[in-house]
């Protein structure tokens, strides 16, 4: 189908699987440290320790001037090897994360499978699928270099060296998202 897409990504890190997993099991935090994509998050249903269930919704963007609403549903636990996804809203599919230590890097595959169903997306998907899909390749690249930053900054251990470590990069277009007291949160989907 013209608007279905299929990503597959790969990131490696100087990290353990552990630290690795720490961020990513943690969807609350994603504006913090991937603020060039998350914009906001709303914790629907948080589950215990493997996340198995838990409900975020979401608010995202990648380089061009659109954004996003969908809903992030753990479909498996998450463990040393990764965790499945479900997305519901403006996109819907899967997504798995897989983590690999090789040597003192962790190879961290993403696995995204979507079907756009934000009209905008949907009705010029058969025009704009490079474009859209250069899009997403943006969007991970900004992931990858904001993991490697957060992970600089959860190892320090002084405040000092907290702050010599760069801020993650910001959103583009910024002038076209809209600012409100609750800019923060994801707004609802469906």
């Amino acid at each position: 189908m013209g608007s279905d897409y299929q990503f597959v990504t790969e990131w490696r890190v100087a990290a353990t699987i552990a630290e690795v997993r720490d961020v990513l099991s943690d969807g609350r935090t994603l504006p913090t440290w991937w603020p060039a994509v998350y914009l906001g998050v709303e914790p629907r249903h948080v589950t215990g320790p493997d996340q198995l269930g838990s409900v975020i919704d979401v608010y995202t963007k990648g380089w061009l001037p659109y954004t996003l609403r969908w809903r992030l549903t753990i479909t498996e636990p998450i463990t040393d090897t990764g965790f499945a996804l479900s997305a519901d809203g403006d996109l819907d599919g899967t997504g798995r994360w897989t983590f690999r230590q090789d040597g003192p890097e962790v190879v961290i595959t993403y696995d995204w499978r979507v079907h756009a169903s934000k009209p905008l997306l949907r009705r010029l998907s058969w025009l704009f699928k490079p474009a859209f899909a250069a899009n997403h390749r943006w969007a991970m690249a900004r992931g990858e270099e904001s993991l490697r930053l957060e992970l600089r900054r959860r190892r320090a251990t002084t405040e000092t060296q907290r702050r010599a470590v760069p801020p993650p990069p910001p959103p583009t277009f910024g002038w076209t998202l809209r600012r409100s007291p609750t800019a923060d949160r994801a707004p609802s989907v469906r």
